[in-house]
């Protein structure tokens, strides 16, 4: 690593031709995206990384955790962000800091000054390790993108629908697991106490397969509506799904279960005292 002092040529060279180094690295990076970013977007982010790129000049960029960089991790952090959000791929993102590296080249290729030849391959170090933060902060937001939105599944394939007044239901479509029988439980609850519903049918007529955590997440689910004052029905067993409970010798003890949704709705409104008669239509 080069100090200051070592590195003033190189940063006087860029800090002079800043505008014209800029302009080309904007139409370079332009033409990699295929018109997916404006020149105008990519001018003000690529200024503002330049500007707290150039107190960096001689540094080799081996320690991105130090304090100088700050305000530049924190400009890569949310380029690398934003470039997630669009759709852009994790090579794209980094190519924009690489091209630098050539409009730098390119700016110094007729300088015959060793000293200089020195401070521009320390420079392309120091890109080299922003570069690579790019795919860094990029999986990060990606993964968290990612955690977002099954967050924001869990919540839509999970709802929780009054059917009757006092009854509500939660028809479950695919596999149980824990995070998802969490989301389940805590649904229920929240609309049982907003609702001051008696009765709460979990349907699992969509659900694949019942195993022994499956059915210990349901016990669960039951449970914690029973402390609320809320009797709870399972409905939707079928054939298959009653045989594999056999087979696994899983009791759910007193707990209410009806073949249907139907079935499980009658039940409750019965309980309520509310009869449903059949009217033949003339």
């Amino acid at each position: 690593m080069t100090d200051a002092g070592d590195a003033q040529r190189l940063t006087e060279l860029l800090r002079a031709n800043a505008d014209s180094l800029i302009d080309r690295w904007v139409g370079e990076v332009a033409s990699l995206l295929r018109g997916r970013a404006t020149r105008t977007e990519l001018e003000a982010d690529f200024r503002e990384f330049f500007a707290a790129l150039l107190p960096l000049v001689g540094n080799d960029g081996k320690d991105t955790g130090a304090p100088e960089f700050a305000e530049i991790r924190s400009l890569t952090e949310e380029y690398s962000r934003a470039r997630v959000r669009a759709g852009f791929t994790p090579s794209e993102t980094a190519s924009s800091v690489f091209s630098l590296k050539r409009e730098v080249f390119a700016l110094t290729e007729n300088e015959n000054d060793p000293e200089l030849f020195r401070q521009v391959m320390v420079f392309s170090g120091l890109l080299d390790a922003l570069g690579l933060l790019t795919f860094e902060f990029y999986a990060r937001a990606r993964d968290e993108i990612i955690r977002e939105q099954s967050e924001q599944l869990l919540e839509l394939t999970t709802p929780v629908v009054k059917i009757w007044e006092g009854v509500l239901a939660v028809p479950l479509v695919g596999t149980l697991d824990s995070a998802r029988t969490q989301v389940v439980m805590e649904k229920l609850l929240e609309a049982l106490v907003e609702t001051g519903s008696e009765h709460a049918i979990i349907d699992i007529t969509g659900v694949f397969a019942v195993d022994t955590q499956v059915a210990q997440h349901l016990l669960k689910t039951v449970v914690a509506a029973r402390l609320m004052g809320a009797e709870c029905i399972v409905s939707g067993i079928r054939p298959q799904i009653a045989q594999t409970i056999v087979a696994l010798g899983i009791e759910f003890g007193d707990i209410m279960t009806k073949a249907s949704l139907a079935d499980a709705l009658r039940y409750a409104l019965r309980r309520d005292g509310v009869d449903l008669v059949h009217r033949e239509v003339r």
